[in-house]
């Protein structure tokens, strides 16, 4: 790394790239940037590159109206108005589900909309009924409706909004009927003889339908709805964001051949051989809220050949420089054995590296992008790593 001194490690630089629109250059601009990185020293081989999701897909023009997710919604499920359909295991975040569900509740006017809810938390951590109460309620069955909250409203730790009278509104806004309960049996919502159910987990979906598939016929997840159109993604509605007006900003499309795209572009400009990512939400849980942050399918939504299936391993240091230094050797021949093991392959059970979990090393790198560039004001939707990929074989 001859743009850093040599006593910086593994580094993640947040790179300013201005404002991207739908059809901006994103590979263009992206690839000029990675010159200057490499005009000033700051770009090598085996660096990584990662590129937010919400820029690839606004670039892509990659959004849809919440009429197009009701149009959507009886294509797939074949209801319409006055229908009733069921919602199951939605989490509760505005971003995150407020305009799908008001796109289901758009697809039955005059009709009724079921959401079941999990309980005392949603799939990622977002709380949905103080535990606390659920002692006092004294349940005999896996079974909560609104009522039995004896008019409590539970709000969210962080955004203090209660989710269950929002949400209901949103479904009244339509012109449906909306009915909320708590359970975490996922076949209780076919019990409401729905038309026509929409999983709505993220990380659990395929598992939760074929449960509900023994039990009722018509149901889809979130990921079978906006895979065709103007306006789509192979997640379909996962990954999904809020966006101005009554639109959605889908999951980017084509990720693959993009990065690659972008690699092949950035060795012919720069002659630096690097992986390309393109990622979401960081795989990591606040340990103050209990929320895992992992609202997206998955942290990655793209990454070029070299960084697929590869774990990210490594050496106790710490416990390799306590054994060392009990067995005599001074600090310099401490050093010159921990950086002769370097690189090694260490058996999963080795002592020497205990503690240093094997990991995907793709979460890693997305998580700590996520990290730097964060949702706010930072303006550096591409982040280039440096130094974690090369001690991982």
């Amino acid at each position: 790394m001859n743009g850093l001194p040599s006593y910086i490690g593994p580094a993640a630089l947040g790179l300013k790239m201005g404002v991207f629109l739908p059809g901006s250059d994103l590979v263009g601009d992206i690839v000029e940037r990675t010159k200057d990185c490499a005009r000033d020293g700051l770009m090598d081989d085996g660096d990584v590159l990662c590129i937010t999701e919400s820029v690839v897909a606004r670039v892509q023009d990659n959004f849809v109206t919440t009429d197009e997710v009701a149009e959507e919604v009886k294509r797939a499920l074949g209801v319409r108005a006055g229908s009733t359909v069921g919602v199951l295991f939605p989490i509760v975040s505005r971003n995150r589900f407020s305009l799908v569900l008001e796109g289901i509740a758009k697809a039955v006017p005059g009709g009724q909309v079921i959401v079941q809810l999990s309980y005392p938390r949603d799939e990622v951590g977002n709380q949905t009924i103080n535990p606390k109460h659920l002692e006092k309620l004294n349940l005999k069955e896996d079974y909560i409706s609104s009522e039995d909250l004896d008019g409590c409203a539970f709000v969210h730790p962080v955004t203090k909004v209660d989710y269950v009278a929002y949400y209901k509104q949103i479904i009244r806004d339509e012109g449906a009927t909306p009915t909320v309960y708590f359970s975490n049996k996922a076949t209780r919502i076919a019990e409401f003889e729905p038309d026509g159910i929409v999983v709505a987990e993220v990380h659990d979906r395929k598992e939760t339908k074929a449960q509900l598939d023994e039990v009722f016929a018509n149901s889809v997840t979130l990921q079978e709805l906006c895979t065709s159109g103007h306006g789509w993604s192979e997640w379909g509605l996962l990954g999904s964001n809020k966006s101005a007006g009554n639109r959605l900003k889908l999951a980017p499309r084509d990720g693959d051949r993009i990065v690659r795209d972008i690699q092949e572009k950035i060795k012919e400009a720069t002659g630096k051989q690097i992986e390309v990512i393109i990622y979401g939400d960081g795989a990591y849980k606040d340990p103050t809220t209990g929320i895992y942050e992992l609202a997206d399918p998955q942290p990655v939504f793209a990454a070029t050949c070299g960084l697929q299936n590869r774990m990210r391993t490594g050496l106790k240091y710490k416990y390799l420089a306590d054994i060392l230094h009990l067995e005599g050797k001074n600090e310099a021949e401490i050093e010159a054995v921990i950086e002769s093991k370097r690189g090694d392959m260490q058996p999963d059970d080795s002592a020497e590296s205990e503690g240093t979990t094997p990991r995907q090393l793709t979460d890693v790198l997305a998580s700590l992008a996520d990290l730097v560039s964060g949702s706010a004001d930072a303006g550096t939707p591409v982040v280039l790593i440096k130094g974690l990929t090369s001690s991982t074989k």
